[in-house]
Parts: structure tokens; C-alpha cells; sequence
């Protein structure tokens, strides 16, 4: 625990833990808030709840990198005061919108979302040592899970409560506050030996954006794959035993699993390949199907939980190390991006397998969906051209001993880097 210890003592970190989960937890909500509001405000099917999800779906994906980059070439309170603004006026405007209004709104606030997760990963980047970065991004993993597990809950509970409109207000409420947070922290998302580099100099996508960081964005998409399907999979196999009502407490099983893990992962000495975290997810998810009720399914869920977290982290970790200090947002953006194609794919894909196959199925293709990414990025990251910046190049970041990595997309940092400042990101 001496790792976390550190993090949670460097200047403004616990300040900016604190805020981001606020805000990421009002995010992870939106899209259940606004479900909400079209079945119950509206009073129209699920399939009209489920086009407004991929509106804003489809404009988080996309916004991503946009922010990314306005980010990395206009500053952090600007682009957070746009997105303030934006989210303000669509969240107290969403109970007065037609349906057709609202679909088109839901992809601009999507496109235009606070960037809570992206900038929390810059600012760990820059604020930890190489030695501290493991157990931050562990930290961060966790925070992600626990948004997931509080808000969509708190939205449902409320929900049934209180007018879905007022549900949304709250939502958004939270939003704003979040990015205000952020907005008056200001944290740095670069660090110093950094700055000047990363001012002068904007690599070209051609420099960074090789095999190597497409192996990292393979894998974050083949993660987020697994999870949604996941979710869907223990819906079906549980509606099969007529025991749905328990979906619930599996899930949350699933979700103290992962926080777990996550903390475990990053007290370890060393990290883990993400390519081997990945490929180790999918595996132990495939035979969670042949669990046949509530019970044992909360304990086949539990490798999956304990390896969660660990992998996501891993990810942001790789996507850090091959990033260089000037693109950091648009790199981070993109790893958003393609977490987001995973959450919104995973799910049809998984609901394909369980409607041509039975419950069991479902895991199974979620599985095999990580273990088939997790083979793509480890053949990728084992190319030859899959180096991180620094190498032979100009970069943001200076080529010396501690800010070298090695040719392949996850470089493990060894005894000489820690306690130095390395390149980072996600």
C-alpha cells in the first residue's frame, strides 16, 4: 500500500480523484437518465430510449479526439468551459425536448461531453514518477468501476421517486459541477520538463499513431467489448433460470471484484502485458455460462471481476508510455473513442450469439471477442515498428536513459526508472 500512499500524497491528486468521480459517475448515468426520461416522461418504447443511448453514444465516440486535440492545442479551461456551457443548456433542456429534437441534441452533448476520464489520465501522467504510475492508473480503474456501479443505481432508485425530468436535472447538475471542479483545479497535464517541448513541437499523427499504439487501442476496444456483453450475458442467462431479479447483486459481485483487482494489481511489483491481462479476461469468462443460477454465477463472475480493472489499467498505462507530451489529449481522446465502440458493439454482438445459440453463448463470444483482440495486439505490438516516441525522433519527451522504452507498446519500467519522471498518458 506504500505505492498508493505516494500517489494520494503528491500535490492535488486526492483533490482531483475526488472530483473526477463525481463527474464520471454523473456521466456513466446519462445514458440510463435519459432512458429513463423517453420510457417514462415520454412514455415510448425502450427501442426510442435505445436510439437516443446511441446518439449520445455515437457522440462521445466521436468527440473523443476532438477534445483531445483542442485540448492539447488551446488548454484545459477553455475547452472544459465549452463543454461546461453545452452540458448545462442540454441537461435543463432535455424535459421540454420533442423526440426528434432530443436525438440530435443527445449526439451534440455526446460530441461535446466534459472530458472527466481523459483528463484524468493526462493529469496522472504528469503529476507521478515512473514508480507511482502503476498504482495511479489502478486508482483511476477503480474510480471507473465504482461510477459504474453508483450511477446508473442511483438514477433507477430516484427514478422511482421522482419525476424523470428532474432525474435528468440532477444528472446534469453533476456534470456541471464536475467539469467546474476540474476547471478550478486546473490540474497540469503535462510535467515540466514537458512543456516547453510540447509547446514547441506537434508530432505528426505518422510518428505516434503507428502499430504499436493501434495494438493499445485494439486492446482498449476489445475490453470494453467484453464488459457490455458481459452485462447482457448475465441478463439472458439468468432470465433462462427465472431468476432475472438477481441480475442485479451478480452484477454488483462482478463490480466489487474488479475494484479488488484493480487494487491488488497495482501494489504488485511489477506490471503485467496487456495484451496477457486481456487475453487472461477473456479466457476465464468463456465457461462463466455454465453457471445455471444466481449463486454460482456470482462466483464464476469473480475471475472476470479480479482481472477488470487490472486490464483497463493497463491499457491506460500503454497508451501513456507511446504518447508523445503534445498529443497526449488527441491520443487519450482516441483511447476513449475506442472504449466507446466497445461498449456500444459489445452488446449487439452478444445479444446475436445468445439469440442464435442459448445463454452460455453469450459469454462465450464476449470472451472470444477479448481473446481474439488480445492476440491482435500482442502480434502487433510485437513488430518492429511498433516503437514508442523518442525514438530517433523529436519528440515532446527528451530520449534519455529514463525516458526510455523499449520496442515494444508496453515497456515495463525497471528498478533504474523509478522515482523519475516518464512520459504519460491515456
Amino acid at each position: 500500500m506504500t505505492g498508493y500512499r505516494q500517489v494520494l500524497g503528491v500535490p492535488g491528486m486526492a483533490s482531483l480523484l475526488g472530483i473526477s468521480l463525481l463527474a464520471r459517475t454523473a456521466i456513466t448515468a446519462d445514458v440510463m437518465a435519459l432512458t429513463m426520461y423517453v420510457v417514462l416522461g415520454l412514455e415510448m418504447s425502450y427501442t426510442a430510449a435505445g436510439g437516443v443511448a446511441a446518439a449520445l453514444t455515437a457522440g462521445l465516440a466521436l468527440g473523443g479526439p476532438l477534445l483531445g486535440r483542442m485540448i492539447d492545442g488551446r488548454g484545459l479551461r477553455p475547452v472544459l468551459l465549452v463543454t461546461v456551457v453545452l452540458q448545462l443548456v442540454f441537461w435543463m433542456s432535455v424535459p421540454v425536448l420533442p423526440y426528434g429534437a432530443l436525438l440530435g441534441a443527445a449526439f451534440a452533448a455526446g460530441l461535446l461531453m466534459v472530458p472527466a476520464q481523459p483528463v484524468t489520465r493526462q493529469a496522472i501522467a504528469a503529476m507521478t514518477t515512473a514508480g507511482q504510475r502503476r498504482a495511479a492508473f489502478a486508482l483511476e480503474s477503480v474510480q471507473g468501476e465504482l461510477s459504474y456501479m453508483i450511477g446508473p443505481a442511483v438514477v433507477i432508485l430516484c427514478a422511482a421517486k421522482m419525476s424523470p425530468g428532474v432525474v435528468a436535472w440532477g444528472v446534469g447538475a453533476a456534470i456541471v459541477a464536475g467539469g467546474i471542479g476540474i476547471a478550478l483545479l486546473d490540474p497540469p497535464l503535462r510535467a515540466e520538463h514537458e512543456a516547453a517541448a510540447a509547446v514547441a513541437r506537434r508530432p505528426p499523427r505518422r510518428e505516434w499513431l503507428g502499430v504499436g499504439m493501434i495494438a493499445v487501442l485494439t486492446m482498449a476496444f476489445g475490453t470494453t467489448t467484453l464488459l457490455s456483453g458481459v452485462d447482457l450475458a448475465i441478463v439472458a442467462a439468468l432470465e433462462e433460470a427465472g431468476q432475472v431479479s438477481w441480475a442485479a447483486v451478480v452484477v454488483a459481485v462482478f463490480g466489487m471484484a474488479s475494484v479488488a483487482g484493480g487494487l491488488i494489481y497495482g501494489a504488485l511489483p511489477r506490471q503485467l502485458p496487456t495484451w496477457l491481462l486481456l487475453g487472461l479476461l477473456g479466457l476465464v469468462t468463456v465457461p462463466a455460462g455454465l453457471a445455471r443460477d444466481w449463486p454460482w454465477l456470482c462466483v464464476a463472475v469473480v475471475g472476470s471481476g479480479l482481472l477488470t480493472a487490472p486490464a483497463l489499467s493497463a491499457v491506460a498505462d500503454a497508451v501513456s508510455r507511446l504518447a508523445p507530451a503534445g498529443v497526449r489529449g488527441e491520443a487519450t481522446g482516441l483511447q476513449s473513442s475506442a472504449q466507446s465502440a466497445g461498449f456500444a458493439l459489445g452488446a449487439p454482438m452478444v445479444g446475436v450469439a445468445i439469440d442464435v445459440s442459448v445463454p452460455a453463448g453469450g459469454f462465450a463470444a464476449a470472451g472470444l471477442a477479448a481473446l481474439a483482440t488480445a492476440l491482435t495486439g500482442f502480434l502487433l505490438s510485437r513488430r518492429p515498428s511498433a516503437r514508442p516516441p523518442g525514438h530517433g525522433l523529436p519528440s515532446a519527451t527528451p530520449a534519455s536513459p529514463e525516458h526510455r522504452t523499449s520496442d515494444r507498446a508496453e515497456p515495463t519500467p525497471g528498478p533504474e526508472h523509478e522515482g523519475r519522471p516518464a512520459p504519460r498518458m491515456r
